[in-house]
């Protein structure tokens, strides 16, 4: 068994694959820290994170206080977590994906500081989004930073990084899995060099910092007056969440998500106006965009399937010139 006395901090399943490496590899997890249960599915019921659940499956003990700021709105859980935090007297937190700002006190309670399991090659997407925003970017590389936190925003020394290209296929969702694997076996043997006392903290550049801001919902419309490449990017990355849409001028308002599409290589007609159906068939949607044609292989109407073009179209018909709608700017 490892030594090291561990509290894992955490709450999507990009933390629980962490965790669940954590376990496996026998370091002793004393805590569990996750959001609170949130309403989730048609029912709207209450519904606990991947890492509470594999934490419950594996009798660690789990603390979900809605807030870790001793002056902030719930003074009385950050206070409770303290308290729970200091009796554990653990080595080292890891975290990832959390989703509460970690105030100085956390971040000084274990003996080894707090490290965080960061899906970037930082300081390129600092922030909240950074799978999403490297693809959108276009971005060739991408991977995990594993960085002792401190109070800035993912601004703390790196202790190890591992590049992952970044495939013309990959969305989101696809990248997300490689990452969180990619993660848990960093943060694995990097607690194995903590052990040792032989991690080498590196300070990040100073140069080339961006930040990977939190994706909104209103983000998911497709502006077709932007450059081909960028929408079939933006399709990529917001798979899952929240799913590219568009929806037809002059239609019924029903929104489609548009799930995989591709660049296509027929030119762009000289007449063609940003939106513009310009054919239909089973091989995809071919619309035109500010400087090519995009087709798109993957779609989903309200309440329906994700479906390949062909399904789709046997119960969508597109009228004849038809046009997608870009959002107003």
């Amino acid at each position: 068994m490892n030594r090291l006395k561990v509290i894992f901090a955490g709450t999507p399943e990009f933390a629980r694959v962490a965790l669940a490496q954590l376990h496996a590899a026998g370091f002793e997890i004393a805590l569990v820290l996750t959001q609170p249960d949130r309403p989730a599915g048609r029912g709207m019921k209450l519904q606990a994170s991947p890492v509470k659940q594999f934490a419950q499956e594996h009798g660690i003990p789990v603390a979900q206080p809605r807030s870790l700021r001793l002056d902030g709105k719930y003074p009385e859980d950050a206070a409770a977590a303290q308290t729970v935090i200091a009796a554990v007297q653990a080595d080292v937190m890891v975290v990832a994906a959390y989703g509460l700002i970690l105030p100085l006190w956390a971040l000084t309670a274990p003996r080894l500081g707090c490290l965080n399991i960061h899906a970037s090659l930082l300081p390129r997407w600092r922030g909240a989004a950074p799978i999403h925003r490297a693809i959108e970017a276009g971005d060739a590389l991408t991977g995990i930073t594993i960085m002792q936190m401190d109070v800035g925003l993912d601004t703390g020394d790196m202790l190890a990084v591992e590049a992952l290209p970044i495939q013309p296929q990959h969305s989101t969702a696809t990248l997300h899995d490689e990452l969180a694997a990619l993660g848990g076996r960093m943060i694995v043997a990097a607690l194995a060099h903590a052990a040792e006392g032989s991690l080498q903290p590196v300070p990040q550049p100073t140069e080339g910092i961006t930040y990977a801001h939190k994706i909104e919902k209103a983000e998911s419309a497709i502006d077709w007056t932007l450059p081909v490449a960028h929408i079939e990017r933006r399709i990529r990355a917001f798979d899952p969440f929240p799913a590219a849409s568009t929806h037809l001028v002059g239609g019924a308002g029903e929104v489609i998500k548009l799930w995989r599409a591709e660049v296509d290589a027929a030119p762009l007609p000289a007449d063609a106006q940003p939106g513009q159906v310009l054919s239909a068939d089973a091989s995809g949607v071919c619309v035109a965009c500010a400087d090519g044609v995009l087709r798109l292989t993957e779609l989903q109407r309200p309440g329906g399937k994700r479906l390949a073009a062909a399904d789709f179209l046997r119960g969508f018909a597109l009228p004849p010139q038809a046009v997608f709608a870009s959002p107003a700017h």
